[in-house]
């Protein structure tokens, strides 16, 4: 379903700022895979995805999604490939636009444009059915500004529009990392379902050791734009934060410092 190949980048080249933010990435993602991505600061981790759905453009390499190469695809063309899920939970939605007028523009992506009304009596029924699997009671506030909702309420809503056309890749990045523990809990158990139930395939940044560890199939870590761990099968359902640490010292030759990841386990 994904496929880089070779994937660099450098920020600002030839300057005092000169940052390599990829350097050499090679990752397939098979159709069904759920792979959460962790890393230090600068690991490259959100900078992979933000290459993947064109936000920067490639110095080298080739991204393939399904068979189609999408490097040299503007972000707004390779957009309806894709389902994102951002760190701000003010991301993603229109915080002045109600609860069904923001599901109702994301089940009109991309599809042809009429004079008709956005919204039938049988969409309202349809989003009234989809936002009850979320149970976060935001059935009964279809005319609600989504500006009001609460942030884990706007994550769901949010992870709801992103997944309600069937995307080929579902991109996470540190989706929870805005909400308190619990808030988080539930909204990565609803990504776990969505992702389950309709067979997608994902990719999710965390700085959650934890979390990577007991969510998706795979495990990627990062180190200075490289990834130098990929672990999947039972080698990751046995794994522990403790032995994911010594792996990346062993590996990278210097100890995890990013207090945030380490602080959150």
């Amino acid at each position: 379903m994904l496929e880089i190949k070779g994937l660099y980048k450098t920020f600002n080249p030839g300057t005092v700022n000169e940052k390599k933010a990829l350097n050499g990435v090679d990752l397939v993602l098979n159709d069904g895979d759920f792979v959460t991505v962790i890393g230090g600061n600068g690991a490259g981790k959100s900078t992979v995805l933000n290459m993947i759905t064109g936000v920067y453009p490639v110095d080298k390499g080739k991204i393939i999604v399904d068979g189609i190469d999408v490097t040299n695809l503007s972000e707004h063309k390779r957009a309806k490939y894709f389902g994102r899920v951002f760190q701000d939970p003010m991301t993603g939605t229109a915080a002045n636009m109600e609860i069904i007028e923001n599901l109702a523009i994301a089940a009109k992506r991309g599809k042809h444009r009429t004079l008709r009304f956005g919204v039938s009596k049988k969409d309202k029924e349809q989003y009234r059915e989809m936002l009850k699997t979320l149970d976060l009671g935001l059935e009964d506030r279809l005319s609600s500004k989504v500006g009001l909702l609460s942030g884990g309420q706007r994550q769901a809503l949010t992870l709801l529009m992103a997944t309600l056309q069937k995307p080929k890749l579902l991109l996470l990045d540190e989706h929870t990392a805005a909400l308190d523990p619990k808030t988080s809990a539930k909204v990565l158990a609803l990504s776990d379902k969505i992702i389950s139930e309709n067979k997608l395939t994902a990719m999710m940044v965390t700085h959650n050791m934890h979390d990577a560890i007991v969510h998706g199939n795979r495990l990627i870590m990062m180190h200075e734009g490289r990834i130098i761990l990929d672990i999947s099968g039972e080698e990751k359902k046995n794994l522990t934060v403790e032995a994911l640490l010594g792996q990346f010292e062993k590996i990278s030759g210097t100890q995890f410092a990013n207090d945030r990841t380490l602080l959150s386990n």
